[in-house]
Parts: C-alpha cells; structure tokens; sequence
C-alpha cells in the first residue's frame, strides 16, 4: 500500500497562513499548528511577552479567529434561536459573551457576538469551530427571514492588550470619524478610521487586561499591525504570541474550548450559567435541555486551584482527595504574574468550596492545591 501524500491530501493537511505570516517571519517568530492554522507561538521569550501585557502592552494576531456575518430584518430572532443568550434585546454597538450548545446542552462553542446595526451582528468564533458554528447558525435560522454568511476570509484581527493600549490606539485614530474611546466602554465596538484604514474596533480581549480588538479588511492588515507595533513599541509593549496569550487567559479565569469547554460540558458545569437566557419563546435549540440542567446540580463543577512550589498542574492530571481522583486538570501553568502554580479544573461539586484542600498528581507525586476562587488576576483599577 503506497504511504504517498497526494496533492490533494497535501492541501487538506497544510496549515492556513495569517495574512500577517510574513510580517511574523520577519520579527524572528516561532510558528505552531493552531487549530489548522500556522501562527505565532512566540516571538522570543514567553515570559517576557506575558509581562509586557500586564506592564505596557502586547499586539497579537487573532487572524484565525472566525467570523460569521448574520443579517435579515429577523436576524436577532434567528440568533436568539441559535445561542443560549438574547442577542435581540443588544443595542446598536453592544457585544455580548454566549454559547452555542446542542440539543442536550452541551458547548459546541464560546463565541462573541456584536450589533453592528438593526439588522446586523458579527458573531466571532473559535478557529477550530468556525464550520459547526456556521453550520449550526445556518440551520437554525432558517425558519427566519435572515442570513449566515462565512466572513472568515475576509477579515484579520489583531489586539492591543495591556495597560497602555489606550494611548496606543488613540494617536491612531481618525480625528474626523468622530470616536472617543473614553465612551468606548467594555463589550462595545464602534466603526473607526484606524492608521488610514476603517475598521471595527472592539473593547474587547482575552487577557484580563484593558484592551482593544480590531477587525480589518484582510487586504489591509499590514498596515494596521504596522501601524499598531509601532505604537505598541513606542510605549515599551511588544508583539506577543499564543504561548503568553494562553497563560494570561488562564490567570484571569477565562475558559479555553477543548479545555474547560466541550460537547461534553454544560454552561453550568462550567460557571457560565450567567449568560443563558432561559425564559425564551420555544424553538431555542438546547433551551428544553437547558431549563432541565439549570435544575440539576452538575455532578463535576469548574474550580480554581493554586498549588505551592515551582511545579504547575497541567491538564489532564488527576485532582485528588485523600488519594482518590475527584476531578481533572483542565488548564495549568506556573503563574508568571503571581509567581504560584495556578490550574482550572474539574471537581466534585461537594469539593469545590474555595479553601478545600485537595492535591494534583503531577508526575506520580501528590502535590498540594487549594480550591480559590476564578479569576486568580484582576487587574489594577
């Protein structure tokens, strides 16, 4: 039997490359395979990029993001239908955290979805769930008078994340379009003029950072992450990859899909029962089996551990108690910022109290963990 690969094959198999791959070459980057993309890991030290963010500011390329335009004069009923939210009720610029599960209340993806006009939303996927998440919104809205389209190739996304991001992107902006990011509150995107190029630009992140998100046509993304480096350096920041971007999520406590999220987990199970909207009309996908879980305490619940020493939990390791598994590690890493071991995990729910002592087994060794309260960071106000 031939192990040859066929062109055919070899197109299925290579990574997409960022619209910014080269800009990433340039600065001496180190690329991985991210849910079929090629992106930047990092640039040269993870620690280093890490604390940029939390002190001055880092810019990341999110170009593997996906996007999916829903429109229609039924295009918010369609999204009530399709998440576990109530985008209907958003106003004009508003963003909103949510999820769309299935049938049985499982997560098929976190997501994020912006207003952009009466008739119009951005929902923003997760790159390795941008085809379920098309193919969930697109048959859910077909009993309404609205839309799905795949933007994903149309757009790049870059962020500024950190404490200096306002006085990055402010120079940049075009004084003539009339945007003040002093009322650009958190969860609120605007239309702007940004280096030259309009943009939608977000308050949004994923670092627990103050920090702005800006969509680009994809044939303009060069120079805005230009134009945004610049900046960034001017103010001490620097280009930061995936591997500062996973330890910072993971210190504000926020939850990663295939780690904390899956078909296999519930919004409840996870914490997240805050964002679904459970009174809504019939028809919501998931609603039925959501109103029953919301009813049933989760067997295994989302919790926070910090552990002692220099060696981190990581996903996967089994979270004991008196020697007995009673949960599993989802995301763990040796906090850079808090300079502790800090993990997210599953447990069983009489455990999750925050001063319960537990231990993880790393390696074949019980090391000791308390059950804390999420996030581990905030930032300074």
């Amino acid at each position: 039997m031939s192990t040859s690969t066929t062109p055919e094959t070899a197109a299925e198999t290579t990574p997409a490359a960022s619209p910014l791959a080269a800009a990433h070459a340039e600065l001496g980057a180190s690329f991985t395979d991210f849910a079929g993309w090629s992106m930047p890991l990092r640039y040269a030290s993870d620690l280093a990029e890490h604390g940029a963010v939390r002190a001055t500011a880092g810019l990341f390329d999110l170009s593997h993001m996906g996007e999916v335009r829903v429109t229609g004069p039924e295009a918010g009923r369609a999204l009530d239908a399709a998440l576990v939210g109530r985008p209907s009720t958003m106003a004009v610029g508003r963003a909103a955290y949510g999820m769309v599960v299935d049938h049985d209340g499982g997560i098929v993806d976190d997501l994020v979805t912006y207003r952009l006009g009466e008739e119009e939303f951005l929902v923003v996927a997760n790159a390795a769930n941008v085809e379920p998440v098309v193919v969930a919104l697109a048959d859910r809205a077909r009993p309404f008078d609205a839309h799905v389209a795949d933007e994903t190739a149309r757009w790049g996304l870059v962020a500024v994340q950190g404490p200096a991001s306002v006085a990055i992107v402010a120079p940049l902006l075009d004084g003539a379009s009339g945007v003040d990011l002093a009322a650009l509150r958190y969860y609120r995107a605007v239309t702007a003029v940004l280096a030259g190029v309009e943009v939608l630009l977000a308050r949004t992140g994923y670092t627990g950072e103050d920090g702005f998100e800006v969509f680009v046509p994809v044939e303009r993304t060069r120079e805005v992450w230009d134009a945004l480096l610049a900046a960034t350096r001017e103010h001490g920041g620097v280009p930061a990859g995936l591997a500062c971007r996973d330890t910072l999520r993971l210190e504000a406590g926020m939850p990663l899909y295939g780690h904390e999220l899956s078909r296999d987990v519930t919004p409840f199970a996870a914490g997240l029962g805050r964002v679904v909207v459970l009174d809504k009309e019939d028809g919501a996908v998931g609603l039925e089996a959501l109103q029953r879980l919301a009813q049933e305490p989760p067997a295994r619940v989302l919790v926070g551990l910090r552990g002692e020493g220099r060696r981190a939990p990581r996903a996967g390791y089994a979270v004991l108690a008196a020697g007995e598994p009673v949960g599993v590690v989802t995301s763990g890493a040796l906090s850079p910022t808090l300079g502790y071991p800090v993990a997210m995990a599953y447990v069983d729910a009489a455990l999750a109290e925050p001063g319960t002592h537990l231990g993880v087994d790393v390696r074949g060794t019980e090391l000791p963990a308390e059950v804390v309260p999420l996030p581990f960071y905030r930032r300074p106000r």
